[in-house]
């Protein structure tokens, strides 16, 4: 086992507002529409699939993360998830098999750890999301950037 040294996993995953990013919050995220994928999902690739593997296969292509999945060309390692999901509601299904899932949904974007590691956004233009009041600047739970601006005195500053 190597020791020391950074891992593809270490830390946290990114996040959109950190002040790192500049101040474009969006800049090197790849935007993916709400709609999902349009088209029919490809070829399965490994053999004969069964009816849960084919439905489910048919399912997933339609998602929003299908669209970086196609361009990646991530059809084997999709129709392993699928296939291992599969496996998973079999009788005595093994907890390495349940580890092996959820490594397998991160990489694919199908967590919201997984779609921030990939630097993957879902727009969301429909008037039926959820909206969220921004903060107070200065609270905990504002951005950093808003905190920041209220510790150098910027418009945002109250008096104390």
């Amino acid at each position: 086992m190597p020791s020391g040294g950074a891992r593809s996993r270490s830390g946290p995953p990114p996040t959109r507002g950190a002040i790192r990013n500049g101040r474009n919050g969006d800049a090197g995220w790849i935007h993916l529409p709400a709609e999902g994928r349009d088209g029919p999902a490809p070829e399965w690739p490994l053999g004969k699939p069964v009816k849960f593997e084919r439905e489910t296969w048919e399912r997933e292509w339609r998602r929003p993360q299908a669209v970086m999945w196609e361009r990646l060309g991530w059809e084997v390692q999709v129709a392993i998830y699928v296939r291992t999901l599969r496996q998973l509601t079999m009788p005595k299904a093994s907890a390495a098999t349940t580890t092996n899932l959820q490594r397998q949904m991160v990489s694919l974007g199908l967590t919201d750890d997984g779609m921030a590691r990939n630097r993957w956004i879902i727009d969301s233009e429909s008037a039926t999301a959820p909206t969220t009041k921004r903060p107070r600047p200065g609270s905990s739970s504002a951005p950093a950037r808003d905190r920041i601006r209220l510790l150098e005195g910027g418009a945002d500053a109250r008096a104390s």
